[in-house]
This record gives C-alpha cells, sequence and structure tokens, in this order.
C-alpha cells in the first residue's frame, strides 16, 4: 500500500491573528533587533484587525494547518477588545470569530483564554496591548464564565481554558487567582514562561526570582499546567516542573525566528518531562518540523547527533500528537487522523510510517479527518479557495 494513517497533529500553541504579518518583519528596524523589537511591529498589526479581518485571519491559518495534518490547535488567545481598549458589546466577540473560524475548516479548538493586565513591572502602559488588557482576575473569570455558558447552551464543539499571558503581564495575585480557577475546575492553565533573558530579569527585579520558580514556590505547578517557551531554565526549575508531573510547549521556529534560544530539549527528556510544540506566531506552520527541530538545534549546539532518544521516530511522533493532547485536556482521539502517501517525492523510499517522520512535507498528506469526518480531501480543503482569497483581500487592505 502507498498510502498509511498516522495519528493526527496537535498544535499547543498558536496565535492566529500573527498570520497576517507572516514575512513582513524581516527587516533591521533598530540597532539590534529581538523579540523585543518585533512585538511592536506585531502590536502595529493586531490594532488594525477588524473582528471580520480576525475571522478570516484565524481561518486561513487553520486551513493551513489542517493542510499541514493539524487537527487539534490550541489556541492562545489574548486580542479581546476594541482598538482603544474598550470592550465590544459582547465582550467575548473576538473569541467567537476565532470560534467560528475553527468551525468553518473543521479543526479542533481549544480556546486557551489569555489574561493580560499590564505591560510589565514598573512599565508605562503600551498603547499596543489596548486591546489585550482585562484589569482583574474578576472581570476575566466573568467573561471567562460567560463564554464557557454560551458555548455549552449552543452546544458548541469547542474546549475553554485559562492562560495567564506571563509573569510581565500580570500581577501575581492575579496569576495566583486563576491558577487556583482552573485546578477548582479541572482546567489546563497554560502560560508563557522563560522565553527571554529580558523577562527573567523583569521577574528577578518584581520576585527576585525566576518565573518557573516563583510558581514552584507558591505550589502553582500541576499536571494540567503547561509551561510556553521555558527556553532559559535552569536544572533546578527542570526538577521542578518534573516533580509537578507539568508538560513543556515548545515553538522551535517562532524561538530561531526571534532569536529566543534553544529549547532545552535534552534535560527536560532526561527529567521526564512531556514536550509539544506549537506553531506560535505562525512564521511556518510545520509541526513535524517543530518536532524536529527540537533535537536538530540540539545537534549545533552539542556538535553531535542523535541526542533525545536512542531511536527518534515515536518520540518525536509523540511530541507532536499524544503529547499535545495531554497538554490540551484530553487523551488521543483515534477519529482524528491523517493518511499520507509514502510514494510521494519528499518521503519516497521512507523505510515506514514513522520513518516519514524525519522528511515528511505537506504534499505527502492527501487527507485528514477530525472527529471522523474528513475536512482535507486529496491534498485540499472545500472552501479553500474563499479561505485564500478572503485573506489576500484582507492583506491588501491592511499593507496597501
Amino acid at each position: 500500500m502507498s498510502k498509511v494513517r498516522l495519528p493526527g497533529l496537535v498544535n499547543v500553541h498558536s496565535h492566529t491573528f500573527q498570520r497576517a504579518i507572516r514575512g513582513r518583519t524581516e527587516h533591521r528596524t533598530a540597532a539590534q533587533d529581538d523579540f523585543w523589537t518585533w512585538r511592536e511591529a506585531m502590536y502595529h498589526a493586531a490594532q488594525r484587525l477588524s473582528p471580520g479581518d480576525i475571522y478570516d485571519v484565524a481561518r486561513m491559518a487553520f486551513l493551513e494547518m489542517a493542510l499541514s495534518g493539524i487537527t487539534h490547535v490550541g489556541e492562545f488567545h489574548y486580542l479581546h477588545h476594541q482598538p482603544n481598549g474598550e470592550p465590544y458589546d459582547d465582550p467575548n466577540l473576538l473569541a467567537r470569530q476565532i470560534i467560528g473560524a475553527a468551525e468553518s475548516v473543521g479543526i479542533r479548538l481549544t480556546l486557551l483564554m489569555c489574561a493580560y493586565a499590564r505591560a510589565g513591572y514598573n512599565k508605562p502602559a503600551n498603547p499596543g496591548q489596548a486591546r489585550f488588557l482585562t484589569a482583574t482576575p474578576e472581570l476575566f473569570l466573568q467573561r471567562f464564565e460567560e463564554l464557557g455558558a454560551a458555548i455549552a447552551r449552543e452546544e458548541t464543539p469547542v474546549r475553554l481554558a485559562l492562560a495567564p499571558h506571563s509573569i510581565r503581564a500580570l500581577p501575581f495575585e492575579y496569576i495566583r487567582e486563576l491558577v487556583r480557577y482552573g485546578a477548582a475546575h479541572k482546567l489546563p492553565v497554560h502560560m508563557h514562561l522563560s522565553e527571554q533573558p529580558g523577562e527573567l530579569d523583569q521577574c528577578r527585579a518584581e520576585h527576585g526570582t525566576t518565573p518557573v520558580a516563583l510558581l514552584a514556590q507558591h505550589d502553582l505547578l500541576s499536571d494540567t499546567f503547561t509551561a510556553v517557551h521555558a527556553t532559559h531554565i535552569s536544572d533546578e526549575e527542570v526538577q521542578a516542573l518534573a516533580a509537578a508531573g507539568a508538560t513543556v510547549c515548545a515553538c522551535p521556529t517562532t524561538e530561531r525566528n526571534l532569536g529566543d534560544g534553544i529549547a532545552p530539549a535534552d534535560r527536560l527528556v532526561a527529567a521526564g518531562v512531556p514536550i509539544c510544540v506549537g506553531t506560535d506566531s505562525q512564521i511556518q506552520i510545520d509541526l513535524l518540523e517543530d518536532a524536529r527541530e527540537l533535537e536538530y538545534h540540539l545537534r549545533l549546539q552539542r556538535l553531535r547527533r542523535v541526542v533525545l532518544a536512542d531511536d527518534l521516530a515515536q518520540p518525536l511522533l509523540d511530541i507532536a500528537t499524544v503529547n499535545g493532547s495531554k497538554s490540551l485536556g484530553g487523551a488521543a482521539n483515534d477519529d482524528d487522523h491523517i493518511i499520507i502517501d509514502l510514494h510521494d517525492p519528499s518521503i519516497a523510499g521512507a523505510p515506514d510510517e514513522l520513518g516519514a517522520v524525519f522528511s515528511l512535507e505537506r504534499t505527502a498528506i492527501r487527507d485528514v479527518f477530525v472527529g471522523g469526518k474528513q475536512i482535507i480531501h486529496d491534498g485540499r480543503h472545500l472552501l479553500q479557495e474563499e479561505i485564500v482569497g478572503r485573506f489576500v483581500a484582507v492583506q491588501e487592505r491592511l499593507w496597501r
């Protein structure tokens, strides 16, 4: 047989709206470009997107995910308000745009509702963040519960989870209240942690320690907690994550694009911390490439081969599938699967479907099923032309 079945891929960390800036930040804007200068360009785009634009950009990102074999996505959603910071009449309008986009494409969605309250410790307000901010945990959780009730009432096939954005974006008591709420309601909790050295400096200035260590000291790590990035963590922090049963979501394509650093996947694997992956900024949507990069970046750093395991195929596939399902609060679903063509030029001659993990490209993915329903037929989505056309129209209007 030339066609075989693989599990659907699970994309744990996504910001769909950033698909609109792909290829538009690859030029120098400062003496030294880094995450912090890129962030200002991202804010500029975020301010210009209407609710309809957010729907069309999300559909484009979800379409590309489906074409690449992703059947389940965790959308880390922090665009909540109007550009001036005022809520819409429906405070969850933009979340509903994301949900509608996922339903249109047919991809499984866990909406990670993100709380954001400040520019940083002792930092003045940043106008580019106005759409993100919710002042108090009480107001955030009120809106979270209202959206959850509407989803239940409408029987919308989406899960909700919590995402306190980061140590720098929230006062500690705000974080603690959200994490405790998540624990009480058995919800996944995802949080950006230790992505850049500058974040560690801010955390030390405010709390006298680093982000993972701070959460560990206050017993806020658990087996439902996912640390996103965790690029700059100590051996002691690796052990704290392992002791709590927490997961780490690495985003290697974004991390290398932003110059953030190399995920310490070898230390995490050695400690027994599950790793999953996310497409994050959508600079490229190829989840198996993200899994491979965890290994390949370490090879560049260590100057040797085969770092993470003696036999890499199954561990890399698990990173892109079952580990992601656990992070998003569920078990892998047998009804979510992809059909690959072993005669595709990218994998022709591979020893088997596991061997294909090392070189499989999107062209090899012919059919994609979510919950048993086929959403990709012979490499195409039924709404592909409309989705791409509307996205191109948004881009032309945004960037002309």
